[in-house]
C-alpha cells in the first residue's frame, strides 16, 4: 500500500536513504531536511510531499516530489529509494506510478528527474528510462568534475 508519509515513517525514510549505498553523508542530510520541513510545515506549505510503500509499519521504500517553483504545472522527483530487501519487487515502479498518479490529480503536466552520470548510477537511469523518462539534458561536471548531471523529463497526458 502507497499512502502519504507519516511522522512514524521517517526513521525508515532515513535508514533506507543512510543504507542505500549510493547517497552521500550530505545527501542523506539533505533527505533529513526536507523530511523535517513536510513534518513541520505540511507538503502544501512545504512544497515537499513525501509517500512510503507499506505493510503494516513496514517501510519498504519511499519518494519525494514537488511543485517546482517559478513553474506552470511542473514538478520535481526529489527522491526515491527502496530498502535494500525491497529492491527488484516492484516497490521503486509502484512509487513511480503512486508519484506519477498524484501529480496527474493535481494538474501536472511535466516531472523533471535529476541524477548522476556516475557508473553506480546506471542503473538508476535505466529505470527511469523503463518508465518512458526521457533524458533530456546533460550538465557535464555539475557536481564535481566527471560527475555529470542528468536531467530527465515525463510529459503528463492531460
Amino acid at each position: 500500500m502507497i499512502v502519504p508519509a507519516s511522522e512514524a515513517d521517517g526513521s525508515a525514510i532515513q535508514r533506507i536513504t543512510a543504507t542505500a549505498g549510493n547517497f552521500s553523508d550530505e545527501e542523506i542530510e539533505c533527505v533529513k531536511e526536507l523530511w523535517d520541513e513536510y513534518l513541520n510545515e505540511g507538503p502544501e506549505i512545504s512544497g515537499y510531499h513525501f509517500v512510503v510503500q507499506k505493510e503494516g509499519r513496514q517501510v519498504f521504500g519511499y519518494a519525494c516530489y514537488g511543485p517546482r517553483a517559478l513553474t506552470q504545472d511542473t514538478y520535481d522527483l526529489y527522491w526515491i529509494a527502496a530498502d535494500i530487501q525491497a529492491r527488484r519487487h516492484g516497490t521503486g515502479r509502484a512509487l513511480m506510478d503512486y508519484v506519477e498518479q498524484q501529480i496527474a490529480a493535481k494538474g501536472g503536466r511535466l516531472i523533471l528527474v535529476e541524477t548522476s552520470s556516475q557508473e553506480m548510477y546506471i542503473g538508476t537511469r535505466k529505470f527511469y528510462e523503463s518508465l518512458g523518462y526521457i533524458p533530456e539534458a546533460i550538465i557535464q561536471d555539475f557536481y564535481s568534475d566527471g560527475d555529470d548531471l542528468v536531467i530527465y523529463t515525463k510529459k503528463l497526458p492531460h
